[in-house]
């Protein structure tokens, strides 16, 4: 097993660092400044200042696959990006991982990023004209709206929005809630999932259709926090929709594939959390470190004290180990597809969150009444990694997927 990185890996790993070092770390100041000022749900000068650049660079759309690697693919649709395999881009997006904001400036952050793969996927032609050529420019963004207040959405058989044919046109209605970035005014388009079919085969009564954010009947009610947090402009938002109309023309794959094209679009969509959350994990180590070092206690650096060893050394064991297993997943999912790779992606779901929270955390107790204020990004990091294990999967749901496939093993070598 060769760990070296090849030229290309780490040409692109150190291109999106040095630009991050150059670029955004020195603007994290201005980002917090214009966050509190003004309207906080208007795009920010900041990220939009330094899009330009990160094009220009060549570190643009970095997480598009190639084109082999994708199945039902219009071949003859051009997009602009780097076509990195999910090995590839795993390196990069935990550079990104470090500042919470930095993926938008290369255009790869979600939901924007599954969204567009789902596009390039299953889309039509003139859905990719239309949609994914905007996005891909970075001229608009977009949600998914697949979660709903009213059922337990773990199980996305229990979702009850409605999708009903009307001769030319499909009718939504239901509730949708934690539509992050829908609160974005650039938010243009999402991606529901919604029931076409209550009557067929549990996993072929769902389907997924685009559904402009202008469209009459589409209300958004509030902005959900996390542990406080709006995070505006994005948003996590919660919507109402009453007999929106959209033309048929907006159907992904076809009726009752909806599973399809989420299995599709979710398996990536888990994998580039991780990756950017070990990104995350590895600035509050950092930051861990360099307070201890600074600060005094009972007549000694705190790095001293025996019990700062000790978490020092554990946050750097699970950091290096949950590496190791998210680039065999994506190496995985690049050699053998998504469908293969399951075990491995549902274990860095799980482990990934967990061990970012913990390392976090150590990091606010070593900062004491500093690490849960604004004055560190240790905090908010936090929040927003403790949503990642229920988004796109509940711990306990991958949890199940592994235990599943361990006993099939073993049970394929009983029999």
């Amino acid at each position: 097993m060769d760990f070296d990185l090849t030229e290309r890996q780490a040409f692109f790993r150190d291109s999106v660092k040095s630009f991050i070092d150059r670029h955004v770390r020195p603007r994290v100041d201005d980002y917090h400044a214009q966050i509190a000022e003004g309207d906080r749900w208007q795009p920010l000068s900041v990220i939009e200042d330094l899009k330009p650049k990160a094009r220009e660079a060549g570190l643009w759309n970095l997480f598009m696959p190639p084109g082999g690697a994708l199945q039902h693919v219009d071949e003859s649709f051009a997009f602009e990006g780097e076509q990195l395999t999910n090995l590839e881009y795993a390196l990069c997006a935990e550079e990104m991982g470090r500042i919470l904001w930095s993926a938008e400036v290369f255009n790869c952050s979600a939901p924007d990023t599954g969204n567009m793969e789902v596009l390039h996927r299953y889309g039509t032609r003139e859905q990719k004209e239309e949609w994914l050529a905007p996005l891909m420019r970075g001229e608009i963004r977009s949600a998914f709206l697949m979660t709903e207040p009213g059922v337990a959405s773990s199980d996305a058989t229990n979702i009850e929005s409605s999708i009903e044919r009307d001769g030319d046109e499909y009718v939504i209605n239901g509730r949708k809630w934690w539509s992050s970035g829908a609160g974005d005014p650039r938010c243009k388009v999402a991606i529901l999932m919604g029931k076409t079919d209550p009557e067929a085969h549990r996993y072929r009564q769902q389907s997924m259709v685009l559904m402009p954010m202008d469209a009459k009947g589409v209300t958004i009610h509030r902005a959900l926090t996390v542990f406080g947090y709006d995070d505006a402009p994005h948003g996590h938002m919660e919507i109402s929709l009453d007999n929106v109309r959209i033309p048929a023309s907006n159907m992904l794959l076809g009726e009752g594939r909806g599973f399809e094209i989420a299995q599709g679009r979710l398996g990536p969509g888990r994998i580039h959390h991780c990756m950017r959350t070990i990104g995350a994990a590895e600035e509050a180590l950092e930051l861990m470190v360099r307070r201890l070092q600074s600060r005094t206690a009972f007549g000694k650096r705190i790095a001293e004290h025996s019990i700062w060893e000790q978490r020092v050394a554990e946050a750097r064991t699970e950091i290096d180990c949950t590496r190791l297993l998210c680039l065999k997943a994506a190496d995985m999912m690049d050699k053998a597809g998504n469908k293969e790779a399951k075990a491995e992606i549902a274990m860095i779901k799980v482990k990934a969150p967990n061990m970012a929270l913990k390392v976090i955390d150590d990091a606010i107790q070593a900062f004491g009444g500093a690490g849960v204020s604004q004055d560190t990004p240790l905090a908010h990091s936090w929040a927003g990694i403790r949503t990642l294990r229920l988004a796109d999967g509940p711990d306990e749901v991958h949890n199940r997927t592994i235990a599943r496939l361990e006993y099939a093993k073993h049970a394929e070598k009983e029999g």
